[in-house]
């Protein structure tokens, strides 16, 4: 494996400041769904759109079209664009004559939640106990959704994206759980996807290889409330203001707003389906030629840097980089060097470079 090595010193822009911000269009797109609670219903999934097109000079954009995957917990619209000034991943990119795109798969944020998310018995035993002080039997004692349903998700808002932009493939941007969904999709559907910016994706060599390989029973979603999340980011900082309260207030305010059901559980919470994965193990990965830069936080303990290392070296494209950030958890785009990150995935998503080197494993400075 190559050592890593010391990022050159390439300036960062600067941030998009509050005043600029790039219009935002919400859309919701159709999919008659896979999903395992709900299978052949239709699902609305939601998709929140950046753009500048007020000061758009060019019809050809092609290259220029991002769609953004979230993970396993937070939606994709509370994770990427963040209301506070320099910390909307969306808006950097936008601001830079990117068109980006960000969805909620079946089960999160804005889009369409099956009917058994509804019922708090089907949160875990002690899960029910932290918020209501008591247990019941769940209604629904299986996985609510799968990796299948979630590529099929994103297959129905790539093909919208494609149509609605004129344009044969789109960028990937995805975060933690965000890797096996955005990966294992440019995986099967390589003629639409033109490069990919995973942050500390999760990944197994020996994932399942196949949906039958998976055992749907046991809880059917998770649940984080405000003191869960402050203490899974506290664990993970090892370096001076590495985020601030008022940005962590303002995620914790938007994720409420996407979920007004979770929001009335306890003193609210955010619900999302429990992920379950597959498909994406080592010889998969090794087949996928995408252009892949893989960035990880070093103070992570979910998704642990050696994770994304044991994913560059499996990983079979020639142009793969891999980035590491000294004091980023794994919730970088939050942090104090968010712009670091940002300022690289502009680069990689416009050049298939990074400070002008497409492959390797090196360290942001």
């Amino acid at each position: 494996m190559a050592a890593l090595t010391a990022g050159g010193c390439a300036q960062v822009q600067g941030p998009v400041t509050m005043g600029d911000a790039v219009p935002m269009v919400e859309h919701y797109v159709s999919v008659v769904s896979r999903v395992p609670s709900m299978s052949g219903s239709v699902s609305q999934i939601y998709v929140r759109e950046r753009a500048d097109t007020r000061t758009r000079n060019r019809t050809d954009l092609d290259g220029q079209v991002v769609l953004f995957i979230h993970g396993a917990g937070t939606p994709a619209e509370v994770a990427f664009d963040v209301p506070v000034e320099g910390f909307s991943w969306m808006q950097y990119l936008a601001a830079r004559g990117m068109d980006t795109f960000a969805m909620d798969m079946t089960g999160y944020g804005r889009s369409y939640r099956p009917v058994v998310m509804n019922d708090r018995c089907n949160l875990s035993a002690d899960d029910q106990s932290d918020l209501f002080g008591d247990r019941c039997a769940p209604s629904y004692p299986y996985a609510i959704t799968s990796m299948d349903s979630d590529w099929q998700d994103i297959d129905a808002v790539v093909n919208y994206i494609r149509e609605l932009r004129g344009v044969d493939k789109v960028h990937l941007v995805g975060w933690s759980q965000g890797g096996p969904r955005s990966a294992g999709y440019a995986a099967r559907h390589p003629e639409k996807v033109a490069s990919m910016v995973l942050l500390a994706p999760a990944y197994r060599a020996d994932y399942p290889a196949t949906l039958g390989e998976l055992d749907f029973s046991g809880t059917a979603m998770t649940k984080q409330s405000r003191a869960d999340f402050d203490a899974n980011w506290d664990r993970q900082v090892g370096c001076n203001n590495q985020y601030t309260k008022a940005v962590s207030d303002a995620v914790w305010s938007e994720m409420l707003a996407s979920d007004p059901v979770g929001a009335t559980w306890g003193t609210g919470v955010r619900r999302a389906p429990r992920a379950m994965t597959f498909g994406w193990g080592a010889d998969v990965v090794k087949a996928t030629q995408t252009p892949l830069l893989m960035v990880a936080g070093a103070q992570d303990k979910q998704v642990v840097p050696q994770m994304v290392r044991n994913l560059y070296a499996h990983y079979g494209a020639e142009e793969k980089l891999f980035l590491e950030m000294p004091c980023a958890s794994h919730n970088a785009m939050w942090e104090k060097d968010a712009q670091t990150l940002f300022d690289a995935s502009y680069q990689w998503l416009t050049t298939t470079s990074w400070n002008g080197m497409r492959s390797g494993m090196h360290v942001a400075q």
